[in-house]
């Protein structure tokens, strides 16, 4: 088949099922496109709606145009919106030329024929770490490159541990972090609080078990995906985590922390900032596997993509406007201004060397795996929904850690 009509009808098949009914349009011819081959302005769209024309990231998108000897004309969109937007723009024939969508999307947008793959358009990837690619990977193509990644670590309260006789040196694996939760509680202290919540943020802060236990995504039901729900089921029975975690957001928990109570909170590199404000000595600790190490931790942050279009010499520029937004120095700006690691060996190191705090971060960055990866792509929104789902139920006691993750596993299997 013309890979182009190929693109189409994945276009529209992918188009239908991110659309309500209400809002579709006709598969049909489609408009201009984001303008023609000679056009002189090229669109970019990000979900970074709170930066406006006198940002510096507004203005970092600006002068990528001027060195391309392009117009920028960029519009910022909130994240749940912006894929919905890109679907119907893609539909009509008139995608942006840059695209900076969530990670996860990456895949979506890919398997609907939106998005270009990196040999297409000629972009290099070899700067990038392998594991933060990953998350736009698929079917051995790559579909962009991640501008920034964020992801998950204990934080930790050096004056709770201490008055609970605990050496954060060992905390090393479960059965030790197990230890200094049991000396945090009967020092009268509270132990961990983190999100569990029912929705892709549960998923997100589950995963660092799940993994670290050894578990894959493609089999909810094994011993060592049980023993991570296991893990959390217990915490809660112990007392060494308050039943709040059910209901805590990412945000709540950390509010959870920052009173002071609590030992340990697994939250991520966007409460670095708040973290120095909170008015007590913290360290931070990668998370732990079952058996020591680091657990790989879902990465978040976003991948810089460029769409399909129909006049396939836009990629040229294209191109360079990608290239000058992941160029050493405009990632070190651009991944401080979002308290991200950036994605690649020489800007992390670059981080470090001006906040050595970061080098933790860099380190679990470095261990972290994207949640589509491993060739699951569009698949893992349905795990996830089924994981985030028996999760709860272990949690509220509705079910055993077993029972929960087997109905998960089939469900799962049933969803395609």
């Amino acid at each position: 088949m013309n890979p182009r009509i190929a693109r189409r009808r994945a276009l529209c098949a992918g188009f239908a099922a991110f659309v309500l009914a209400g809002g579709l349009v006709a598969c049909g011819g489609g408009g201009s496109g984001a303008g023609d081959a000679g056009s002189s302005t090229y669109t970019m769209w990000d979900p970074y709606p709170q930066f406006d024309d006198s940002s510096a990231w507004v203005k970092l998108l600006k002068d990528c145009g001027t060195k391309a000897g392009v117009t920028v004309k960029r519009t910022g969109f909130d994240t749940s919106d912006l894929t919905n937007k890109a679907m119907l723009a893609a539909q009509q024939g008139n995608a942006p030329d840059v695209l900076i969508v969530d990670n996860p999307v990456v895949s979506s947008l890919a398997e609907a024929g939106v998005l270009t793959t990196t040999e297409e358009t000629k972009i290099d990837t070899s700067a990038f770490d392998a594991n933060l690619l990953g998350a736009g990977q698929g079917d051995g193509k790559t579909y962009g490159v991640p501008i920034g990644a964020n992801t998950l670590a204990l934080y930790y309260n050096k004056e709770v541990l201490k008055k609970a006789g605990v050496d954060i040196a060992s905390v090393k694996d479960w059965a030790s972090l197990n230890a200094a939760l049991a000396k945090v509680k009967t020092a009268g202290k509270k132990g961990i609080t983190f999100s569990a919540v029912g929705t892709e943020e549960g998923s997100f802060q589950f995963l660092p078990w799940f993994w670290g236990s050894g578990a894959a995504l493609t089999k909810l039901d094994s011993p060592q995906a049980v023993s991570a729900v296991s893990l959390w089921a217990d915490w809660l029975k112990k007392g060494y985590a308050p039943n709040s975690v059910i209901n805590n957001t990412q945000t709540t928990s950390w509010q959870e922390f920052v009173t002071g109570d609590y030992a340990f909170a697994e939250n991520g590199t966007w409460q670095l900032a708040n973290a120095k404000k909170a008015g007590f000595d913290y360290g931070i600790i990668p998370i732990p596997g079952v058996n020591g190490g680091t657990a790989p931790a879902p990465t978040g942050g976003e991948f810089v993509t460029v769409p399909v279009q129909k006049q396939t010499a836009r990629y040229a520029t294209s191109l360079k406007l990608l290239q000058c937004l992941t160029s050493t120095d405009n990632l070190f700006t651009t991944d401080n201004t979002l308290s991200y690691v950036a994605p690649t060996a020489a800007v992390q190191a670059k981080q470090v060397a001006a906040d050595p705090d970061l080098k933790v971060w860099v380190d679990a960055v470095k261990a972290a795996k994207g949640r589509t990866g491993d060739d699951l792509g569009t698949k893992y929104p349905k795990i996830s929904e089924q994981m985030w789902t028996a999760v709860q139920s272990a949690l509220s006691g509705k079910a055993s850690p077993q029972d929960a993750m087997a109905k998960a596993q089939t469900a799962a299997a049933n969803a395609g």
